[in-house]
Parts: structure tokens; sequence; C-alpha cells
């Protein structure tokens, strides 16, 4: 599996995760999915391809602002949490810092 491809994974492991226990839906609401969407498509074309850092430490910001800031607070309060869900895509992530 590429870094992008477990980017996209993780990414939608968070944003699950967000609407289940924070938002407390079953099912993703229509702004979420649409961000996904968006996050996929954005990490599909990225410039940096494989090479490819953490987003928030990438010199290009190439998510909209308000798409941005959804995704920082999702990050926020999916990142403490991400322990207890999915150990193992968080021991993976401090593996390779």
């Amino acid at each position: 599996m590429t870094r992008i491809e477990k980017e996209k994974e993780i990414i939608g492991v968070m944003i699950r995760l967000y609407c289940r226990r924070k938002l407390r839906t079953e099912q993703m609401p229509q702004q979420y999915a649409d961000l996904l969407a968006y996050a996929r498509r954005r990490l599909d074309l990225c410039r940096f391809g494989e090479g490819k850092s953490s987003c928030r430490r990438c010199p290009v910001h190439c998510y909209a602002k308000e798409k941005r800031e959804l995704m920082r607070r999702i990050m926020r309060w999916c990142g403490p949490r991400m322990i207890l869900y999915h150990p193992l895509i968080t021991l993976r992530h401090y593996l390779r810092r």
C-alpha cells in the first residue's frame, strides 16, 4: 500500500470516528462525506506524491480554507482518541515520524 493510499484510509477512519462518536450518527452526514471525497481528491493530486510530508507541515496548502478548518477540527478531536479506537494505526503513525 502506498503512502497516499494509507493517508486516504486514515482520513476515512478519522472522519468516520468523528461522525460516530462526536456527532453520534451512524451514517456520515453529507458535509463529511463531501469532505472525505475532497480530501481523497486532494491526495490524488498532491504535487509531492509519495515523497509528501504531513499536510500540516506542507509548504503548499491545497485545501480550501473552510475545508482545512473542518479537517483541523476533526483531527484535533480524533488525535487523542485514535490510541483507544485504532491503536495499530496510531502506533504506525508514531513509528513513521
